[in-house]
């Protein structure tokens, strides 16, 4: 099996015991994939490494299978892979809790600016404390809007709910159930939903429908001064036109943890105080990173005994 990133030392133990784990060296990925995937029966990829029509093509005969590191298959074209009839899965239902709980600290991180306080004090400039500096937003009882009510939204709609006293409002393709509501607001009409979110956290996946989702239209639609985080994916939301609502203060403050182009983090931003910038970690915990990794593999073993996976893609 051949990973395009190196796995935690645990996890490559796993894929070793079963597969002869072929890992990247310096060269760019890209360049190592295609000579490194002969004899290989799988690849195990994640979201930041694109696999497109060209690198499924360059893949030798003998790849049955694409394993994703992640829940969105929005990164590989499933299309090219269909037709060279390679099985894709992915990681889903492992990964809600510690999403969610990674947003719901974006959002009191940007809310209550803490990692603009933290630059001041590592840069030797905190002057002593004085009441009207770094003033944020409380988060307790504000009206939190989450656009995409999946897993990772219903397990965020309960931290909020339950451990912050937030009145949950949500815009979804279809209504859930009375128990997966528990208690939010449905909006069919997105733009009740917008006027009502003055904390705003995308939680939908890639899709034609939401992509650049959050325009300058939406944005001038949400209340002013409201807050804005991104778990989900970089493309729903247009850069440019957030980064004027951050300027004009229309937006007090966003925390984005993915970007549209990965590494690459749109230069719109860094120049901004009232953004929190994360390297794709919501994810990033050793228990889930766990789970992943093994769902993922056994996932990729499963194909390639003939058997199918819970996990299966396409």
């Amino acid at each position: 099996m051949v990973t395009v990133r190196r796995l935690p030392t645990s996890l490559a133990a796993r894929a070793s015991a079963t597969f002869d784990l072929r890992i990247p060296g310096e060269q760019p990925v890209r360049d190592w994939l295609a000579e490194a995937s002969h004899g290989a029966d799988a690849v195990l990829c994640v979201p930041g490494l694109p696999i497109n029509a060209d690198i499924i093509a360059s893949l030798a005969p003998s790849v049955r299978v694409i394993g994703t590191f992640s829940v969105g298959v929005d990164h590989i074209d499933l299309a090219a892979a269909r037709d060279r009839g390679i099985a894709i899965v992915n990681t889903p239902g492992v990964l809600s809790r510690s999403t969610a709980e990674f947003t719901m600290l974006l959002l009191l991180a940007a809310a209550r600016r803490s990692t603009e306080a933290e630059r001041l004090v590592r840069a030797g400039r905190w002057q002593g404390a004085a009441p009207g500096e770094f003033l944020g937003v409380d988060v307790f009882g504000k009206r939190l809007g989450i656009f995409g009510m999946g897993h990772i939204g219903q397990a965020l709609a309960r931290i909020a709910g339950a451990g912050f006293g937030m009145e949950v409002h949500y815009h979804n393709r279809s209504r859930l159930s009375p128990a997966e509501e528990a208690g939010a607001t449905y909006h069919a009409d997105e733009n009740s939903f917008l006027a009502a979110s003055q904390m705003l956290c995308l939680l939908a996946p890639a899709s034609p429908s939401t992509k650049l989702w959050l325009n300058a239209d939406r944005l001038r639609k949400l209340p002013a001064g409201a807050v804005v985080v991104n778990t989900a994916r970089g493309v729903l939301v247009d850069d440019d036109a957030l980064a004027a609502a951050l300027r004009s203060g229309q937006v007090a403050a966003a925390a984005l943890d993915v970007f549209p182009r990965e590494p690459e983090v749109p230069a719109v931003y860094l120049a901004l105080e009232n953004v929190v910038l994360t390297p794709h970690i919501a994810t990033a915990t050793v228990e889930t990173r766990e789970a992943m990794g093994k769902l993922v593999i056994d996932g990729i073993s499963a194909c390639l005994e003939g058997r199918r996976p819970a996990n299966l893609v396409t």
